[in-house]
């Protein structure tokens, strides 16, 4: 952590207001949820911001199928990050897969996409050096986009995702996903939403507040860790609840009524 700033309440939730030299995300997968009424890009943007402070020597990687690389710099510009500094200091590389669509009925040129695209990130995480291996965040913005470039087949997308996943087990990276959960129409839960939420160490959701519209809260956020040591020999599930207001500059958090 940043000795010269103080740690916020989604920093905390993520552990990411510890001190040791060890990145606190490291092996862990942390899903994003979100809805097309309250954005939840905003989490992916705060991890990058701490992953590369000044001080940290993790590498970013992030899949793009949502957004271009210009919009992204700009975003975390604005809060004191340089996006094009760390991508020549070689601490991000963004993949651009805005334009991996493949034609109506024709799922294979998506997988075969997804295939090469996993090759691609196999091949650099495999070739930076063995300290920096436990300092890797791959991130995917966004999954549901990702589904929509393969024509739709979730198979494609969960298989794409439980390969990035053994990269974790197997050199420690960590892994960030952001899907959008309110697209799913219907009932049940589909499954490939519901193995995404299984593979998911901690989880993050993003959501209108309950109470309805409000001038100066945008929203209410609930992150849930799963399998945290808690009296000796146990594991439970840590839950944080709170509220937050998305400012030109930051993002300000706080518990309900005690907004300052």
């Amino acid at each position: 952590m940043d000795p010269h700033r103080s740690p916020n309440l989604l920093d905390e939730a993520l552990g990411l207001d510890q001190s040791a030299g060890t990145w606190p995300l490291g092996g862990r997968v942390v899903l994003v949820e979100d809805c097309v009424e309250t954005s939840g890009s905003f989490v992916l943007y705060q991890i990058i911001k701490r992953a590369l402070s000044p001080n940290s020597s993790n590498v970013v990687i992030f899949l793009a199928f949502s957004h271009s690389f210009s919009h992204i710099d700009r975003i975390l510009r604005k809060l004191g990050s340089n996006l094009v500094a760390q991508r020549d200091n070689s601490r991000f590389f963004f993949f651009d897969m805005l334009m991996l669509q493949c034609p109506e009925g024709d799922e294979r040129k998506g997988k075969d996409g997804l295939v090469e695209l996993y090759r691609k990130v196999q091949t650099l995480v495999s070739s930076l050096p063995e300290d920096k291996k436990k300092c890797i965040t791959i991130m995917v913005d966004d999954v549901s986009l990702m589904e929509v470039a393969t024509n739709g087949s979730s198979d494609h997308a969960l298989d794409f995702l439980r390969y990035c996943h053994t990269l974790t087990s197997e050199f420690g990276c960590s892994l960030v996903l952001l899907n959008h959960e309110d697209i799913y129409s219907g009932l049940l839960r589909p499954t490939f939403l519901l193995q995404m939420e299984y593979l998911a160490d901690v989880m993050v959701k993003a959501e209108p507040l309950a109470t309805g519209l409000a001038s100066d809260v945008h929203g209410q956020m609930m992150v849930l860790s799963k399998g945290v040591c808690g009296k000796p020999g146990n594991l439970m599930n840590k839950m944080h609840n709170f509220q937050f207001r998305i400012k030109e500059n930051t993002v300000e958090y706080f518990y309900p009524g005690r907004r300052t």
